[in-house]
């Protein structure tokens, strides 16, 4: 079978469809005269009612279900630092999936500016046009300073996809993953290739879950992250965030580089930069018995996943979708933002987050776990409103939700909204209002 080659294809029908989503009506038009309901004069007295209450916004507007996609363009993808307008391509994307997966409107904002406190202030003066914030593509260490900011300082969820998206769908392959191999959370020793946004935010998510903080090594470029290092004084002050890490991890003080770093650890996660050859075969065969391997960079992992496996490692996941185990984001954001919108959530808690991943590591269980099966796929369906729903649950729980409904309550309405998109784009498709591919 011939390869296809995407980077071409994704040029072509960029240019043939002229983009990747638009916006269209949500309510039904007549004649002329249905904008007298729709805009002027009907429409002032939806001013007058949001004037006396602003959470009636999110009843009266598109407010409920819109997401901003914010980027600055610092690092996207594999790309690093290409600027606003050349990560637009990457932002419209993810709203199409947004769109698709979770039924979730989400409007693309590249912004021509890459300081952090300027993107606070942009951010923080859009938000009364928005249900929730995703940022995206955006550099570290500033991307945790952005996150907690506006984390405190908004009235609406706001995430950071590269943090905590990856981090949520980490945690459930984990859970899954030591299932397989008879091992426990709390007991665990962990090496994390990378200190990145990424890793940083898994390894703060694990240690929220159960995982022994003294047992994760963390490696960044320069070697184990440990709080005797001759870089530390200087991290204080330019990465408070890899810091902190040194302090919170590496309770024997480990020294050394990647291959100190997984002798005889049981899992290694890698956030890293793409290889092959950043993890060798020989440092993983020196791994714990039943080692779990977590290769995620991308578009190559860090060792191929035959030779962790030929290495001795018995449970392997990349960030690809041709090798079995992805560890995909788009299993997760869609539905958070999903169960966030439908109860008005007001922050996406932690708490939050590790339920979306214990829901997805259960759907998989469900279905049946194995060496090559230990998270869901984009293509099962069922999981989305399942966890939009516990988010939802979780929100009410924390008395965080503008709405209450209940866990059946918002599943049943996710996937309504879910079927509801793709229900539109197939119909679009038959009528031949979204132009065939062929």
């Amino acid at each position: 079978m011939t390869e296809k080659n995407y980077g071409k294809l994704a040029v072509e029908y960029a240019k043939r469809y002229r983009g990747r989503i638009e916006i269209i009506p949500r309510c039904p038009i007549h004649s002329l005269e249905d904008f007298a309901i729709w805009y002027t004069p009907g429409v002032a007295e939806n001013c007058r009612r949001i004037l006396e209450d602003e959470d009636e916004s999110f009843e009266q507007t598109w407010r409920w279900n819109t997401v901003a996609v914010v980027t600055d363009g610092s690092r996207v993808l594999g790309l690093g630092n290409i600027g606003a307008t050349a990560g637009l391509p990457v932002m419209e994307g993810k709203a199409l999936l947004f769109k698709y997966l979770g039924g979730v409107d989400a409007v693309p904002l590249a912004i021509a500016t890459q300081d952090p406190d300027e993107i606070i202030r942009f951010v923080k003066n859009i938000e009364p046009s928005f249900g929730g914030i995703n940022l995206e593509d955006i550099a570290t260490p500033k991307c945790f300073y952005i996150l907690n900011r506006l984390q405190e300082e908004l009235d609406i969820p706001v995430w950071h996809d590269d943090q905590q998206g990856t981090a949520t769908v980490t945690l459930a392959a984990l859970i899954n993953a030591l299932k397989i191999v008879g091992k426990k959370m709390e007991e665990v020793s962990i090496a994390m290739v990378g200190a990145g946004a990424a890793n940083i935010a898994i390894a703060k998510l694990l240690m929220k879950a159960g995982v022994d903080g003294g047992k994760i090594v963390m490696v960044d470029s320069k070697g184990i992250l440990n709080r005797e290092r001759h870089d530390m004084e200087r991290l204080k002050t330019s990465n408070p965030y890899k810091w902190e890490m040194a302090h919170l991890t590496n309770r024997e003080n480990k020294a050394g580089g990647i291959a100190e770093a997984l002798e005889g650890v049981d899992v290694v996660i890698a956030a890293s930069r793409p290889g092959p050859g950043v993890i060798k075969r020989e440092w993983v065969a020196k791994m714990a018995d039943d080692a779990v391997v977590f290769a995620l960079a991308n578009p190559v992992p860090e060792i191929w996943p035959w030779e962790a496996k030929e290495a001795g490692a018995k449970i392997v996941a990349t960030g690809r979708s041709d090798f079995p185990n992805q560890v995909n984001n788009s299993l997760v954001f869609p539905a958070v933002f999903r169960g966030a919108l439908d109860v008005r959530a007001r922050k996406i808690t932690d708490e939050m987050i590790i339920a979306a991943a214990r829901e997805l590591a259960r759907y998989a269980e469900e279905k049946g776990l194995s060496e090559d099966y230990i998270v869901p796929t984009m293509e099962d369906w069922d999981v989305y409103p399942r966890v939009a729903a516990v988010v939802a649950e979780k929100a009410v729980e924390q008395d965080l939700a503008r709405r209450k409904l209940s866990r059946e309550e918002e599943e049943e309405n996710a996937r309504r909204i879910i079927e509801r998109t793709r229900s539109i784009v197939k119909l679009l498709m038959e009528k031949e209002l979204i132009e065939p591919l062929s």
